[in-house]
């Protein structure tokens, strides 16, 4: 039997240094000397995310919206243990396919029939697995007049198509996805959407990162609003994304006399 919540996020914080400045080199030691105070940097400490708490039941497609650098990206990489939290933990009740930076784990000097079995033994999957799903991946990709082209050679579109054929030929319990719906051609776009409302349909949990608000009203029953590494609310698609809209109006409308 499935367990109710898929993913627990418990008091979750991230935070990152900025403008760290190496204090021994020589040529420092000689700024230091003639003006110390125009030319001294502190570390700076910058929260991404900040003391985040709720769970997502399974079978739940969960959007996240909010402005650039609001959290977004960093909470999910964090869900999908890419990166490690700097206070409260993550848990999660299921195996998990991120579908965050397609291709990050592709080498541009290989063909795409060798990364299809490199990309997919750093996604955890067997070579038997991959060997039995391998013609099913060159077919979602429409890449087969390609296969032995080195990656570099292609397209960002091309890479997209190949990564997510690869990333979706099993039907995880957590799909993690980060805007990757924006990649590729229109026909591709229409195929890889589909594919994601057939995992829906199938009863995955999904959390999905967007800028698109219509893809996020189409595809999402609930929804994380996020700014500056603080949930400012969650709730019901249409309710919260109407309230961004607006929010957005009127922030943009206070960088401008009007």
């Amino acid at each position: 039997m499935k367990k109710e919540t898929m993913i627990k996020i418990n008091d979750v914080s991230m935070r990152f240094n900025l403008g760290i400045e190496k204090e021994f080199s020589l040529k420092q030691w000689f700024v230091n000397i003639f003006n110390p105070r125009k030319f001294k940097k502190e570390k700076q400490e910058f929260w991404a995310l900040k003391n985040i708490n709720f769970e997502i039941k399974t079978g739940e497609v969960i959007g996240f919206i909010g402005s650039n650098g609001a959290g977004k990206s960093t909470l999910l990489k964090i869900v999908a243990g890419v990166m490690k939290p700097t206070k409260g933990s993550i848990e999660t009740y299921g195996n998990i396919c991120p579908m965050i930076e397609l291709g990050a784990g592709f080498d541009m000097q290989l063909t795409a029939r060798e990364n299809i079995y490199l990309n997919g033994a750093i996604l955890g999957y067997s070579k038997d697995l991959l060997d039995s799903k391998f013609d099913e991946i060159i077919a979602f990709s429409e890449l087969e007049e390609f296969l032995d082209v080195p990656v570099q050679n292609f397209s960002s579109g091309m890479i997209a198509r190949l990564a997510f054929s690869i990333a979706t030929i099993v039907d995880p319990e957590i799909l993690i996805v980060d805007e990757i719906l924006a990649v590729g051609d229109i026909a591709f776009q229409a195929k890889s959407e589909a594919k994601m409302m057939e995992m829906i349909t199938g009863g995955t949990t999904v959390l999905y990162v967007s800028h698109s608000l219509e893809a996020i009203k189409k595809l999402c029953s609930k929804v994380v609003w996020l700014e500056k590494g603080n949930i400012k609310e969650i709730g019901n698609t249409k309710d919260i994304c109407d309230k961004y809209e607006n929010y957005t109006i009127k922030h943009m409308a206070g960088n401008y006399d009007i």
